[in-house]
C-alpha cells in the first residue's frame, strides 16, 4: 500500500492526525504530486478547516489542471458554506475535466436546485440514480425536484424506490403522501403521514398534513 492510500485508510478510520502527518510526507517527498495536495484538503475540510483546504485544492489545479477530483472538492467546501455560484462552476469544471461520477452529478443538481434551476438539475440528478441505483438520497432528491416540477406520477416512483432502499426516510415518506393526496389518493396519503409519524414522532409537516386529512374526513 502506497502512502496515499494508507493516508485515505486513516481518513475512513476518522484518524485525522495520522492521515494529515502521512500525506505532508508524500507532499514532502514529492511536492509535484496533486493527489497528496487534494487528500490533506480533504483532511483539512474534514475537521472544520475549509479556508486552508481551499488553498491546497487550488495548489493541486496549479500542478494539474486536469485533477477533476480538486475542483469537485472544492465545490463541496463552497456548497457548505451556501456559496453555489461557487459551487456550480466547480462541479461542471469537474465534469468537464473527465469526473462524470454518480457523486458530481448528484452535487451538481442539488447545486441547481439551490440556485432555483430545478429544471436544468433534473438531467444530473436523473443520471446520479442511473450511475447509482443504490443511492436512496439522490432518489429522493431526484424526486423532490419532479414533484416541484409537478411531474407528480414520476415523483411517486421515485419516493416508492427511495423507500424501499431506506424505509425509515421519513422525508421521503411525507412527500409520497403529499403526492399521493395531490392525485386524491387520501388513504394513501394518511398511511404514508401515518408511517413517517411512527418512525419520527416529530415530524411537523406529517403531523400537520395528517391532521389536515383527518379534518376533511
Amino acid at each position: 500500500m502506497d502512502k496515499n492510500q494508507l493516508g485515505v485508510q486513516y481518513m475512513q478510520e476518522g484518524k485525522w492526525e495520522e492521515a494529515a502527518k502521512v500525506f505532508n510526507e508524500v507532499i514532502e517527498e514529492n511536492p509535484q504530486d496533486p493527489i497528496a495536495y487534494i487528500n490533506f484538503g480533504n483532511v483539512l475540510s474534514a475537521v472544520g478547516d475549509d479556508e486552508k483546504a481551499l488553498k491546497f485544492y487550488e495548489k493541486a489545479i496549479q500542478l494539474d489542471e486536469n485533477t477533476a477530483a480538486a475542483y469537485y472538492s472544492a465545490g463541496t467546501i463552497y456548497f457548505s458554506n451556501d456559496e453555489f455560484d461557487q459551487a456550480k462552476k466547480m462541479y461542471e469544471t469537474a465534469m468537464k475535466k473527465g469526473l462524470h461520477t454518480s457523486d458530481n452529478y448528484f452535487m451538481l443538481g442539488l447545486t441547481l436546485v439551490q440556485l432555483d434551476q430545478g429544471k436544468f438539475a433534473l438531467p444530473y440528478l436523473q443520471r446520479s440514480v442511473e450511475l447509482n441505483e443504490e443511492d436512496a438520497e439522490a432518489r429522493f432528491q431526484y424526486g423532490l425536484c419532479l414533484a416541484q416540477l409537478e411531474l407528480i406520477d414520476e415523483a411517486i416512483i421515485q419516493f416508492e424506490k427511495c423507500i424501499e432502499l431506506d424505509q425509515e426516510h421519513t422525508d421521503a415518506l411525507y412527500n409520497l403522501g403529499v403526492s399521493y393526496a395531490f392525485k386524491e389518493k387520501a388513504d394513501k396519503a394518511f398511511a404514508m403521514f401515518d408511517k413517517a409519524l411512527e418512525i419520527q414522532p416529530d415530524h411537523l409537516l406529517a403531523g400537520h398534513a395528517k391532521k389536515l386529512i383527518e379534518s376533511a374526513k
